[in-house]
């Protein structure tokens, strides 16, 4: 039977609103029995305070928990009693203002209000519509509450369906290799090594069970905050429902509300936290390989990035550089004296960063794992066996990440490598957790868990196992070091997980659709909590080839994490399970792919964006303040900047960076021009100073030496000189590019020490400009806030977008001289402490 209220929606068997036990003639002989339960009539209501609670005449719960007017947690209880509220992801909630406005009882209906929501609870079975506070239905739950259970497994599902409406777009859920319009697709989250992974495979490395939808110009998102394996259909079945199921636990879901889509991100990143400011080197450019190896080989990069001033910030150290794969350990007949490299590379300017797994070798002699065995720190089956398995090496056993003494104890293991050696930042792969030679390549379910005093299996952990370690790993560096801000890039994670690393996009392959789907990926990251994000620029698997290289070098200048990483020929280190898939997609005589691999011609267009991403780091590092300060995004899908234009929605290669960027990467082989679409408003273009108004789908001529970024008329924009890596000299002088545009237009520039946090103690140094431009005409100012001096005492001013050169250029009342600049601009030398600069 379908449901009435919409026939086309599946029939989850809740209409009969009671217990239905069903045998198959299967599952008698296997004596398998399952229960399905969904609500049936309500039969009480409770409120206290921002907490509501209902029950139903079969004892199904509902409490409903208001964070602030506009998000509202649902969390189900099959039998009415409601486990802890432990979460992983939330952050506990501020403040104790109540944000219910008011209650109503109606004949079928609890209706619940706040100042930006209306939620009707359907008496006869539990069914939830949610309103704007005009009326205007947002979702609409199209069937009951479902699970299912068994007497073997326990709960198996637990499903909420909502309708689609016609037109309705739907966004997020992390790093899928797909449309960024997630309609008429369906997903799985389940942590999962991917090597070499194709378009639209799925699940990835990443469980990230949040998404936007988004319908006629409003917006809400829902954050499914179980980390079971879970399921999200959006209509696939073209049947006019959004689903989503969890296969274990309860049902426990956000609805957060916007109208804005932006107002959605930010709430969401409200509820699951924020990063830390980054160091400022770990902005700049990385280079890494499997493998950089013996200590000789990684000097020969560094010198050659230096001989072709090619700016680089940072080197990495795969897993070679281990003795035999024993994690905080070096091999000592490749890197016989890692201190002295370590800190030579640091003279050069280069940051050394390595890899940590989290798969610890099976030996006695080895400190961790003795030290794992002594303090009872690894996973166990249920049997009370330590969970061994391989990766890299054939035995391996696991930390249980979620016991906090665990945490403490891996946090201490980095001391050596840190605190010691000089290695600058840490790369925690292999997560998911990873387990080589079987078909599922994870752990087993019933391995055990402490999750913080709250004991469950693997099947509970598995999504949040990665997000754990990365928790620890960063922890531990705190503690270590104090005084200085920790780098961590992570594979594996869940939500939330961006309060503690970076991510990237795993083993990708070299190929221009891969390039096209790492500009989706991180611009669904972004969306999704993870703004501090990137690929393996160029591929990790098979060869990029010149062009290639420099393309996807030109889109990761908008990547805050940008790194170029590859597998190499590198079937040493691989397992055996790996070696035919290794095989089979590269060649024997693989080249390494630094900037300079593909000859002097393609080396001098991989220089130019690498430059242009150093000089436009405090833009970059502004952005990443903003970011932390507004919950906003750094990378936003057009649809983002105006959510009420289809094209905007409908576009998937254009995205805005930060507050005024708008870049369209190239992804087409030989491309000699590209079609864009330009969003309402003005924009100059960046590299010709042409201006183009917004609305419109415009032919850009393009050439390998830059691909298309356009600036939003009224910015400004910070520009530092380039340097071969961050801090190599002061910055003398600061360059700001004013694009002129009529109204009021906001731009900031955020500096502080780029290490540390007396940040947080009022040094740093926050220019605020504010642009107002009339007829031609252009009133700059600017506000400061913060102790700290800049390096720099003048400005240069370089104006666009004006059409010719003023007649008066004025600055703090003086009339100053101006100059001719590049595509149509004119220069002004101006103080760093100026008020008021006027043209006219």
């Amino acid at each position: 039977m379908a449901n009435q209220n919409n026939p086309t929606a599946p029939d989850f068997k809740a209409e009969e609103a009671t217990v239905s036990v069903q045998q198959t003639e299967a599952s008698k002989r296997y004596k398998h029995v399952y229960t399905e339960i969904s609500p049936d009539r309500i039969k009480s209501k409770e409120t206290d305070g921002n907490v509501v609670t209902f029950r139903s005449l079969n004892n199904f719960g509902l409490r409903m928990t208001f964070r602030s007017p506009e998000v509202v947690r649902f969390h189900y209880s099959r039998r009415g009693v409601f486990r802890d509220e432990f979460s992983y992801a939330v952050l506990p909630a501020e403040g104790e203002k109540t944000y219910v406005t008011e209650e109503k009882e109606e004949a079928e209906y609890f209706v619940l209000h706040t100042s930006k929501l209306i939620i009707r609870i359907n008496r006869s079975d539990m069914t939830v519509t949610i309103s704007d506070s005009r009326g205007k239905v947002l979702a609409e739950e199209c069937a009951p509450q479902y699970t299912r259970s068994t007497i073997l497994k326990g709960m198996t599902d637990v499903r909420t369906a909502f309708k689609a409406k016609e037109g309705q777009a739907f966004f997020g859920m992390g790093d899928k290799a797909s449309e960024l319009n997630l309609r008429g697709r369906k997903f799985e989250n389940w942590n999962t090594d991917s090597f070499g992974y194709h378009k639209n495979q799925d699940p990835l490395y990443r469980a990230i069970p949040f998404y936007y939808a988004l319908h006629e110009g409003n917006a809400y998102g829902v954050f499914m905050d179980n980390p079971y394996r879970s399921f999200f259909d959006f209509d696939s079945e073209e049947n006019g429902t959004v689903s989503f199921t969890a296969k274990g636990g309860e049902m426990n879901y956000y609805f957060i509300y916007g109208p804005e889509l932006d107002e959605v991100a930010a709430r969401y990143m409200r509820l699951t936290g924020v990063p830390e400011m980054p160091p400022l080197w770990a902005l700049g450019f990385h280079q890494c390989r499997w493998s950089y190896h013996p200590e000789s080989r990684v000097r020969e990069v560094a010198d050659k990035f230096r001989d072709l001033n090619i700016p680089c910030d940072s080197i990495y150290l795969d897993i070679d550089y281990m003795d035999g794969y024993r994690c905080f350990t070096w091999d000592k007949e490749e890197f016989p004296d890692p201190k002295t490299m370590i800190a030579d590379l640091k003279k050069q300017g280069f940051h050394t960063v390595v890899m940590i797994d989290p798969g610890i070798r099976t030996d006695r002699d080895y400190h961790v794992y003795k030290e794992g065995i002594e303090g009872d720190y690894f996973c166990r089956r249920t049997n009370g066996e330590i969970m061994h398995g391989p990766v890299w090496p054939p035995d391996c056993a696991w930390p249980d990440y979620t016991r906090p003494d665990v945490r403490e104890w891996w946090g201490k293991l980095y001391e050596g490598l840190y605190n010691d050696d000089g290695v600058s930042g840490f790369w925690n792969d292999m997560n998911e957790p990873a387990v080589f030679q079987i078909t599922r390549a994870t752990f087993p379910d019933e391995v055990r868990h402490d999750y913080d005093g709250h004991p469950t299996n693997h099947a509970k952990a598995h999504n949040i196992y990665g997000m754990q370690m990365s928790r620890a790993s960063q922890e531990g560096l705190k503690a270590l070091q104090t005084e200085k801000r920790p780098f961590l890039v992570t594979r594996a994670t869940y939500s939330g997980g961006q309060r503690y690393s970076a991510v990237w996009t795993g083993d990708n392959v070299a190929t221009w659709e891969h390039l096209e789907i790492a500009n989706r990926q991180c611009q669904r990251l972004s969306i999704s909590g993870f703004s501090f994000c990137g690929t393996d620029i160029g591929g990790f698997v098979e060869e990029p080839g010149g062009e290639l290289l420099v393309r996807w070098l030109q889109l990761g200048i908008f990547h805050p994490f940008y790194r170029i990483h590859s597998s190499g020929n590198n079937l040493d280190g691989a397992a055996e399970a790996e070696k035919d898939l290794i095989r089979a997609l590269e060649e024997e005589n693989r080249q390494d792919q630094e900037p300079w691999a593909y000859g002097e011609e393609y080396t001098k267009h991989a220089r130019t964006a690498i430059e242009l991403r150093y000089r436009l780091l405090p833009y970059v590092y502004t952005t990443f303040r903003r970011h932390i300060m507004s919950g906003k995004p750094m990378l936003r899908s057009l649809a983002f900047y105006d959510q009420t234009d289809a094209k905007a929605v409908a576009n998937e290669s254009g995205f805005v960076f930060g507050e005024h960027i708008l870049a369209y990467p190239i992804a087409k082989e030989n491309a000699t021009e590209t079609e864009v679409y330009l969003p309402k408003g003005k924009w100059i273009n960046y590299h010709t100073g042409e201006v183009f108004t917004g609305g419109t789908e415009v032919n850009i001529p393009v050439s390998i030496e830059n691909s298309p970024i356009f600036v939003k008329a009224g910015a400004v924009i910070p520009h530092y000189p380039v340097m071969q890596y961050t801090g190599e000299k002061e910055v003398e002088e600061l360059t700001l590019r004013v694009y002129y545009g009529k109204g009021l237009t906001y731009s900031e520039l955020y500096e502080d020490a780029g290490e540390g946090y007396e940040f947080l103690n009022g040094d740093y140094s926050l220019r605020e400009f504010y642009a107002k431009g009339e007829g031609g005409k252009l009133t700059l100012k600017q506000m400061k806030e913060g102790s700290r001096k800049s390096s720099y005492k003048n400005i240069r001013m370089e104006f666009y977008g004006f059409g010719a050169t003023p007649s008066v250029v004025k600055a703090d009342d003086k009339e100053i001289e101006v100059t001719a600049g590049e595509n149509g601009s004119f220069v002004a030398i101006v103080s760093a402490d100026f008020e008021k600069i006027e043209i006219k």
